[in-house]
Formats: C-alpha cells, sequence, structure tokens
C-alpha cells in the first residue's frame, strides 16, 4: 500500500510503533463516544487492533494512519472494504483534517479497487461524522435501530453511501 500526501497531511500504512500514539486515540472517552467498541483500557487492547490493522489483506482492506505535523492524529479508510471508517484524536478535531484525510483515501479507494460504491454506518448521535460525509457527498441510504452493543449501550445507525464517481 502506498502513502498519500494531502497539503496537511501524510497518510500511509500502519506500522508497530505507531501503538502509543494510536492508544492515545483509542483510549479517549471523547474520541471513541460513537466507536463501535468502549474506549480501550489497556495498550494491550489496541495492541491486538493494532496488529490486527497491519495484518488486514490488502484485497479487503485500504487502511491509513493519518500523521499531521509528523505526529499520529488517528486512522482513516478501510479496514473491511467497501465501509470507510475514521477515527482522530479531540485535540484535532473541527479543523477540516477529517475531511482532508477522507477525500485522499477516497480518491485512492476508487483508483485501486472496483467498488461501486463506500458506505458508512454512523451513530446518529455523531453530528460531527454525519456533517463531514456529507459534505463529501454520501447520501443517506437507511436507519436502523439498537444495531450495535457498545458496553452496556444499544447504538442505532445511519447508513450512508457514496457511489463510484462517473467518468
Amino acid at each position: 500500500m502506498t502513502e498519500l500526501q494531502t497539503s496537511r497531511l501524510k497518510l500511509r500504512p500502519a506500522r508497530p510503533s505507531d501503538l502509543a500514539a494510536l492508544h492515545a486515540v483509542l483510549s479517549d472517552g471523547q474520541a471513541m463516544r460513537f466507536w463501535s467498541t468502549p474506549p480501550h483500557q489497556h495498550i494491550e487492547t489496541t495492541s491486538a487492533w493494532l496488529r490486527d490493522m497491519i495484518s488486514a489483506p490488502p484485497a479487503t482492506s485500504h487502511d491509513f494512519v493519518v500523521e499531521h505535523r509528523g505526529v499520529v492524529i488517528g486512522k482513516a479508510g478501510f479496514y473491511q472494504l467497501p465501509e470507510i471508517g475514521f477515527i482522530l484524536h479531540p485535540d484535532y478535531w473541527g479543523q477540516g483534517l477529517a475531511r482532508e484525510a477522507l477525500q485522499a483515501v477516497i480518491a485512492s479507494v476508487f483508483a485501486t479497487y472496483p467498488i461501486p460504491q463506500i458506505i458508512a454506518d454512523v451513530d446518529p448521535r455523531n453530528a460531527g461524522s454525519l456533517a463531514v460525509l456529507t459534505r463529501l457527498g454520501f447520501m443517506e441510504t437507511g436507519r436502523a435501530e439498537r444495531t450495535l452493543l457498545v458496553g452496556d449501550t444499544w447504538c442505532d445507525s445511519i447508513y450512508l453511501g457514496l457511489s463510484r464517481p462517473q467518468p
């Protein structure tokens, strides 16, 4: 997998040395509020997550660590195609960095894989992620209740899709 460069970000494959920086994101309660798992209490949980990210087969994964000014601030991409996922440390929210990272990975995935559409599953309470995805052209395709049990809380889903651009 190649690196992607934007005006402010470098997106690159994950490596074992990213553990501490990714644990800072994945253990943060605010960052993980709408994620599919509770915040990581132990670095071993993040280590297993990182190993899975590194070893994910390229045929089904197109996932990147996001660096800003040389600091790992999160991840963006596709752990399991065609579903997009992203998370940034809250210190980097509100600066357009998630949108910038997603623009790069969306262009890259459509250039690399013959998928007709990208999908996203977003908690309806996650207004920030919904706004970013909507600005990128994602359209709502459906809703469902009680789709994911995170800790002891049931979460609902808004499903979104982004079709491959027409030539």
